[in-house]
């Protein structure tokens, strides 16, 4: 199909979905399925009008349509502006092909560079989202369940203050710590725990120390929400019971924190995924992860269909994670969201 054809309806679909949201609304309220005032009765017309237009054009401005037109131009060929909706920018599964083959038209051949770029970064984020559940659920549960409220104030105060500083910075700053010359190889090789530096950045151990601080608060503040609501008499009478520590944990508490852990797990590992500055100044030698490949897609090669194609393919696949988190801890979006 043409792209000129396709086109417009890109632009004419959040028309569509807005529709059909206010015919079931309508249809809601017709048949008595929502009680109370309206929504226009709650806030007035005049704010009413305001928080529906602002959130409507915020969110099909800023989210929808950019999305949707990612999605479109992935189908579509890279072609010069002049050639752009002509007879020649038709809708194919090129960019997809060449993400799997390394080539738009041969199959002979898999892309390997690509292909283990993608799965290294999908593998290691999830290693990275669950090193970070371990490291952070014993912080979140000392806070909300152990620790007094002037206790609390301090660390959370620990915890956001580093984060001040611009991503970047932090990213350098690790850097130098694991570099060959830097604070953890003087320290080992001044206490005789080495007999010469370990290249950590070619071992990528600074990338993934650096990916997982770059989002602990992200996993830290949903454990501890979940877990401060919690009744400290569940916890009482499982150890009243003769339950072990781990036990307790394991059946008492997690199961009680799913939508927090879940929301955790979620945002780390999608934030990880789609990590860029990171990976580019920690990132080793023969360390390759995605999504510098994407932004080399879309800024060195100029190629903006086969980028939209990578970034999609890495999005639907930070959804079916999302989805499988759900599924394994029985939990609806709501839940998580909550």
């Amino acid at each position: 199909m043409l792209a000129s054809v396709g086109h417009p309806f890109v632009l004419a679909l959040p028309v569509v979905v807005l529709a059909m949201f206010l015919w079931i609304a309508r249809r809601e309220r017709r048949l008595g399925l929502v009680q109370g005032p309206g929504y226009f009765q709650r806030n007035g017309v005049p704010i009413g009008l305001f928080l529906l237009i602002a959130v409507l054009a915020w969110a099909v401005f800023m989210i929808v349509l950019p999305q949707l037109f990612m999605i479109e131009l992935s189908f579509r060929p890279k072609l010069p502006p002049s050639q752009t909706f002509g007879p020649r920018d038709v809708y194919s599964l090129q960019n997809y092909h060449y993400f799997l083959y390394g080539s738009p038209t041969s199959s002979a051949n898999w892309n390997t560079v690509h292909l283990r770029a993608f799965w290294q970064t999908i593998v290691a984020s999830i290693v990275v989202t669950f090193a970070n559940f371990a490291l952070c659920y014993p912080l979140a549960f000392y806070m909300a369940q152990v620790a007094g409220a002037a206790r609390v104030r301090f660390l959370l105060l620990l915890l956001i203050t580093p984060y001040w500083v611009n991503e970047i910075l932090r990213a350098f700053a690790f850097r130098v710590m694991f570099a060959s010359s830097g604070l953890i190889n003087k320290l080992l090789l001044a206490g005789g725990l080495v007999a010469e530096p370990i290249d950590f950045l070619g071992l990528d151990v600074g990338m993934y120390a650096g990916l997982g601080y770059a989002y602990m608060l992200l996993m830290v503040f949903p454990l501890y929400n979940a877990i401060e609501a919690m009744p400290k008499a569940q916890i009482e009478a499982a150890r009243d019971l003769g339950a072990p520590w781990w036990h307790i944990h394991l059946f008492v508490v997690m199961p009680f924190a799913r939508p927090g852990i879940a929301s955790g797990c979620t945002l780390v590992f999608m934030l990880t995924a789609g990590a860029l500055a990171a990976p580019l100044v920690l990132g080793g030698p023969r360390s390759l992860w995605f999504t510098p490949i994407v932004y080399d897609r879309f800024y060195q090669a100029f190629h903006w269909p086969q980028g939209s194609a990578y970034a999609l393919i890495l999005l639907l696949t930070c959804i079916a994670f999302v989805l499988a988190v759900m599924r394994i801890g029985k939990l609806s979006l709501v839940e998580i969201t909550r």
